[in-house]
């Protein structure tokens, strides 16, 4: 699907179409006024409820000039937005993460969380490892992600690799229906091309 034939709302985001390498693509950077991680920062398509299906979608992530030290290219996907956008599910990978030495980073390529609660950091200060894990990405690259979601679970796939690269059994919202949007978070300048939707409910 052609992003530029799609529309989508900011939310605590600015996106535009722009032409990268001759192409049109999204590009979305996060507000510099929400300076919290994991918060309801993606553009947002509008007119999608979107419940149980398959969702991918082709991202690049650079850091912005201004990017802090910690930032790490964060880009992925957020689901099942409900209409406030006061909760949502997520998935997003942190390219700087994914060939380092360090195997604490190496470790956190890869995110789940759930807005409002369940946040990286809540995971992590309960001890709970579940919701991250390695990947073979990098920043200023394509990456391909499919998400297929049924029910309360999800599936996470990187670059059409045969495998999960993380299987949540348990989203903390659970079955629950909403709109779907390209997620960014501190530090990154994200672009996102080739959105596929496949509706099974």
């Amino acid at each position: 699907m052609n992003i530029e034939m799609l529309d989508f709302k900011q939310i605590n985001v600015d996106s535009s179409f722009i032409s990268l390498n001759g192409e049109v693509v999204s590009r979305v950077v996060k507000s510099n006024k929400i300076m919290e991680f994991d918060e309801n920062t993606y553009a947002k398509l509008v007119d999608c409820s979107f419940h149980n299906g398959i969702i991918e979608v082709k991202m690049l992530s650079r850091l912005l000039p201004d990017a802090p030290d910690f930032a790490r290219g964060f880009i992925g996907i957020a689901f099942r937005i409900n209409e406030d956008d006061s909760m949502f599910e997520s998935f997003y990978v942190r390219p700087t993460n994914g060939r380092v030495d360090d195997k604490i980073r190496k470790n956190r390529a890869i995110q789940y969380f759930s807005y409002p609660k369940y946040t990286f950091d809540y995971f992590r200060k309960n001890g709970i490892l579940d919701f991250e894990g390695t990947a073979d990405i990098g920043l200023d690259e394509w990456i391909i992600l499919k998400i297929i979601i049924n029910g309360s679970e999800g599936e996470f796939y990187l670059n059409n690799e045969e495998k999960p690269v993380l299987v949540v059994k348990n989203m903390k919202h659970g079955d629950s229906r909403g709109a779907i949007g390209l997620f960014v978070d501190i530090g990154t300048e994200g672009f996102f091309k080739d959105l596929d939707i496949t509706l099974c409910d």
